[in-house]
This record gives structure tokens, C-alpha cells and sequence, in this order.
């Protein structure tokens, strides 16, 4: 660029746009502290739902624990009635005279 083109601005012209300049200025001050504000109100409950979350995947943790015992605890006890259904049935098949078979 030239010179000439900042030369041949009128004489308020600068000031025109130092105005405008100023004007935007102020402008983005007032919504940054609107957005501040905002942000204020809103983050008492954005920590309210972390904490809430927090406490839920606590639970759901505790929760599927105890699941995980309570399946171990129903295999084990399937295990053990299969078991002693075959001893019973091993049992009955000795009792059973062989020419019922």
C-alpha cells in the first residue's frame, strides 16, 4: 500500500473511525461481562450436576460389585446342586436293578 491512500481520508475520517473503533470496543466489554455473569449463575449447578454424577458412577461401581458377587455366589450354588444331583443320580442307578435299564 501507498501512502496516499491514508492521505486522501477526510479530516474527520480518522476520528470516524477511532469512534467506530471505541464503539466495538465498548461493546465486546459489555458482552464479556455479560458472559462472565452467565457463567456465574450457571456454575453452582454445572458443579452440582458433577458432584451428582460423580456420586452416581459411585454407585453404579458399588452397585455392580455387589452384581458380580451375587453372580460368583449363583454359579457357585449351581455348581454344587449339579453336583448333587449327579451323586443322587449315580446313587438311584446303583439301587435300580440293572435288568430295568
Amino acid at each position: 500500500m501507498n501512502e496516499e491512500t491514508t492521505q486522501n481520508l477526510p479530516n474527520n475520517g480518522l476520528l470516524q473511525i477511532l469512534a467506530r473503533l471505541d464503539s466495538i470496543d465498548a461493546r465486546l466489554t459489555t458482552l464479556e461481562n455479560k458472559v462472565d455473569r452467565r457463567l456465574q449463575e450457571t456454575r453452582p449447578i454445572w458443579e452440582q450436576v458433577l458432584a451428582r454424577l460423580d456420586n452416581l458412577e459411585n454407585e453404579m461401581r458399588n452397585g455392580f460389585r455387589r452384581l458380580e458377587r451375587q453372580v460368583g455366589l449363583l454359579a457357585e450354588d449351581v455348581l454344587v446342586v449339579r453336583a448333587d444331583q449327579r451323586e443322587l443320580e449315580q446313587r438311584v442307578s446303583k439301587l435300580e436293578p440293572e435288568s430295568a435299564q
